[in-house]
C-alpha cells in the first residue's frame, strides 16, 4: 500500500520546529519541503515559549502552499494564562492555544519529582539554568485555592470563543481539565483538544475521553509517546478504537534532533493502524478530516 496517499493533505497540530531556544531537528523552510513532498497539507508551529502566530505569517507569504498554523502557549514566558497575551495573538492570527505545558504545575512537579536518575526534558534544562542565575519561572495552575477556575482563566476563554481559537489542554492536571473543557464549552468554545491522552502525565481512562468527546473535544494520540516507549502500542490502539476514530486527531510531537522527521512520524501512524485493521477512511478522518474540522475548513 502506498501510505503516502494516506497521509494526502494531512494537518499535524503538534510540531516543534526552529527557530527555537530548544534544540530542533528542522526549521519552518525545512519543513515546507517536507510537507510539500509528503503530500500534507500543514501543521501547527509550537513553542513553549514563544507565540508563532507571525512567524507562521511569515512563512506563509514565502511557502503559500504550505498551511503554518500559528500557536500560543500558555507559560510563563507569556504571563501564564493571560487574557491579553490570548488577544494579541489571536488578533495577530493564532489557530490554536496550549493551555500551560513545562510550566504547568502539575508538570513540573512530576519533572522534578527529586529521582536523581530521572533523565530531563531539555526544557527542564533551561528551567534549572534560569534558577541558578537567579531568575523564576513561575509555575501555572488553572485552579484557585478551593479548587474553581480562576478569572483569568474565565476571561481567556471567553477570548478563545470570540476567535473560534483551537482550545488544547497542555500539560495540565485531571483536575483542572474536568473543570476547563465543560466551562470551555459553556463559554461557547466550539474546537477543543485533549493534549497527549496517552502520555505519563496527562494519561486519561476511556471513560474520561468519553466524557470530553461528550463537549465536543477530540483526543490528541501522539507518535513520540509511543516510539519513545512512554506508553504501550497496545493501549494507543484499544483506547482508538474504545473511543472511536471520529473523536481522534493523530500528530507526532516531533522535532527532537534525533528523532525522524514530523511527516515520516504521520507515514509511520498510517502505517501501523492499516497493520492493525483500521481502514484508509478512518485514518483520514484521524489525519485529514479531523483536523480541518477544528480549524474551521469544514
Amino acid at each position: 500500500m502506498d501510505y503516502k496517499e494516506l497521509i494526502k493533505g494531512a494537518y499535524d497540530l503538534h510540531v516543534h520546529s526552529a527557530p527555537d531556544v530548544l534544540p530542533r531537528k528542522m526549521d519552518d523552510m525545512d519543513m515546507a519541503e517536507r510537507i510539500r513532498n509528503s503530500g500534507m497539507a500543514g501543521y501547527a508551529i509550537k513553542s513553549h515559549f514563544f507565540c508563532t502566530s507571525e512567524r507562521a505569517e511569515l512563512m506563509h507569504k514565502l511557502n503559500p502552499d504550505v498551511d503554518y498554523v500559528g500557536t500560543l502557549t500558555f507559560n510563563s514566558a507569556v504571563g501564564g494564562i493571560n487574557p491579553t497575551a490570548m488577544e494579541m495573538a489571536a488578533r495577530s492570527g493564532a489557530r490554536l492555544v496550549w493551555f500551560p505545558t513545562c510550566d504547568s504545575e502539575h508538570e513540573r512537579a512530576n519533572t522534578f519529582n527529586g529521582d536523581p536518575n530521572k533523565k530531563l526534558p531539555f526544557w527542564a534544562k533551561i528551567i534549572l539554568d534560569m534558577k541558578e542565575a537567579g531568575i523564576e519561572a513561575p509555575t501555572v495552575n488553572c485552579l484557585d485555592e478551593s479548587g474553581e477556575l480562576k478569572q483569568n482563566v474565565l476571561d481567556t476563554l471567553d477570548i478563545i470563543a470570540k476567535y473560534n481559537v483551537i482550545l488544547t489542554t497542555g500539560h495540565i492536571s485531571h483536575e483542572e481539565t474536568y473543570k476547563l473543557i465543560p466551562e470551555a464549552a459553556k463559554r461557547g468554545v466550539k474546537n477543543m483538544i485533549i493534549t497527549h491522552v496517552t502520555f505519563p502525565t496527562t494519561f486519561y481512562s476511556v471513560e474520561d475521553q468519553k466524557m470530553f468527546a461528550s463537549y465536543g473535544a477530540k483526543m490528541e494520540h501522539c507518535y513520540t509517546t509511543w516510539a519513545t516507549g512512554k506508553c504501550q502500542w497496545e493501549t494507543v490502539v484499544e483506547q482508538i478504537r474504545a473511543v472511536g476514530p471520529e473523536n481522534v486527531i493523530l500528530s507526532t510531537d516531533l522535532g527532537q534532533p534525533a528523532a525522524v522527521y514530523p511527516d515520516e512520524g504521520m507515514l509511520a501512524w498510517a502505517e501501523k493502524l492499516t497493520a492493525e485493521g483500521f481502514t484508509a477512511e478512518q485514518i483520514r478522518t484521524m489525519m485529514v478530516y479531523n483536523p480541518r474540522k477544528l480549524l474551521g475548513m469544514d
